[in-house]
């Protein structure tokens, strides 16, 4: 049975115009004055609100045994499917105006092959119907139960991560450059103006201008604990219905569903001010999942023990002790780390540019501190059914993959690798980015591991010939 969107839909559409219809009404203002500035308004109402009950009458949705269809019938007709077997998630949104009247956004996410889907708006009972329904497998779910939730006091470590400290002064910067773009065509900005503005800010008293300086400084940490607590208020993970679930949001909450059947793995990931905090953040890895990065998160930011006791409970215990690699490793790590300003400095020695020489040989300085910290985080692990890895400083990242969703191995050695006795290892997951490496590994170690979680798959390659003796793990140390 065809199945309409709610009625609603037209009150959400109507706020959503608003917009547009005070910019029809400043280009009427522009043109011809308060008369002109009306019938523009009612103009954009008007040709709002037909668009919104046309797309209500011709946009049906119809739920069959193995496959969702959204039929739309305008001028011409349309039928999209997507095979329920093919469904990676079911995500419901809601704004503040959804909210207000009770729907909600759901959107079918199917993978590459059967594409993308959205229902907007429905009721909230419908929505959970819909994700439950489309879902559901054969399989006898697991009773729903929550598997983490952030606590408030989390919140303050928003000003960590550089994406939140940045955000609100990147959304001002836009709003400040739409006001100006906007007094510019209405003439309200001058070059006179903005001359004698500029002379202003620049005559203003040392300690003032100071004062404004440490104001900016307190605002940027404060800021970014807004934006993060408006995007992840109540941030809480469930299991239910065979996914799990990660709710959060203020103003827009936002519920995504991940299927446990397709989760390979899960990735923490850091970076050095939130080391010293001993804070991470937690994401999960599923096989063609699109917008991996803020659909497959878990955790936005809680400390480690926390983060780590939840992927456990999503895909089992975090291998460990990480193994280091070779001292060689230590070297390439350094040398890879100095070898950009280095070279930037000696090119600009060469183009008689000394000033510029001095500046990238003074960048190579701490590149030393940085290569030797990149050595201290490498690492790798494995138990009876999960691999780890662990690489990168500046943004640390350490990955729990499932020995199952390993799909193929590559073992690279360049020729200063051969010289040293090391080897990258890349592992090959069908979730994530695809695959990952454990960099500068020993040969015999790289080998060892692989061996290891796939025999079957290394067992013809390690045949050594009559009277060789096959390869052994090397001496690993172990951290």
């Amino acid at each position: 049975m065809n199945v309409r969107l709610h009625p609603l839909t037209f009150v959400v559409g109507a706020v959503r115009e608003l917009i547009a219809l005070l910019a029809a009404g400043a280009t009427g203002l522009l043109v011809g004055g308060m008369s002109t500035a009306f019938y523009f308004t009612l103009a954009g109402l008007a040709l709002g609100l037909l668009f919104h009950v046309a797309n209500w009458v011709t946009f049906t949705y119809v739920l069959h045994d193995d496959r969702i269809e959204l039929r739309r019938a305008l001028i011409g007709r349309s039928v999209k499917s997507i095979p329920r077997d093919r469904i990676r998630g079911v995500d419901i949104s809601a704004s503040l105006p959804h909210r207000l009247l009770g729907l909600a956004v759901v959107h079918i996410d199917a993978g590459a092959d059967g594409g993308e889907g959205e229902l907007n708006a429905v009721s909230l009972r419908e929505a959970e119907r819909l994700r439950r329904v489309l879902l559901a497998r054969d399989a006898p779910a697991p009773p729903q139960r929550v598997l983490g939730r952030m606590r408030r006091r989390w919140y303050v470590y928003a000003p960590l991560s550089g994406a939140y400290l940045l955000t609100p002064f990147a959304v001002a910067g836009s709003l400040l450059g739409t006001l100006y773009n906007l007094g510019d065509d209405l003439g309200l900005i001058t070059q006179e103006r903005v001359e004698s503005v500029g002379h202003d800010v620049v005559g203003l008293p040392t300690a003032l201008a100071l004062a404004l300086a440490i104001l900016v400084l307190i605002a940027m940490p404060v800021m970014s604990m807004i934006a993060f607590t408006l995007f992840n208020w109540d941030f809480t993970v469930r299991e239910r219905d065979g996914s799990v679930v990660a709710e959060r949001g203020l103003l827009t909450r936002r519920s995504v569903s991940l299927e446990r059947r397709r989760l390979r793995g899960v990735e923490l990931a850091d970076n050095p001010f939130e080391r010293l905090a001993g804070v991470t953040r937690l994401g999960a890895l599923i096989t063609g999942l699109g917008d991996a990065a803020h659909r497959g998160r878990l955790l936005p930011a809680a400390p480690r023990p926390v983060a780590e006791s939840l992927a456990a409970r999503v895909v089992g215990a975090v291998p460990g002790p990480l193994i280091a690699h070779p001292p060689a490793a230590r070297g390439r790590r350094v040398v890879r780390a100095v070898a950009p300003p280095a070279g930037f400095a000696a090119l600009a020695l060469l183009a008689g540019q000394p000033w510029v020489a001095a500046l990238c040989a003074v960048l190579a300085v701490p590149a030393v501190p940085l290569g030797l910290d990149r050595y201290r985080q490498l690492g790798h692990a494995t138990d009876g059914g999960r691999l780890t890895v662990r690489s990168g400083s500046l943004r640390r990242r350490q990955v729990v993959v499932e020995h199952g969703a390993v799909v193929g191995w590559r073992i690279r050695r360049t020729l200063f690798q051969r010289r040293l006795g090391l080897a990258t290892l890349f592992a090959a997951v069908g979730a994530g980015d695809g695959g990952y490496s454990s960099a500068d590994m020993s040969e015999a170690d790289a080998v060892a591991l692989a061996a290891a979680i796939t025999p079957d798959w290394v067992a013809p390659f390690l045949a050594a010939p009559p009277g060789d003796a096959p390869p052994t793990p090397g001496g690993a140390r172990r951290t």
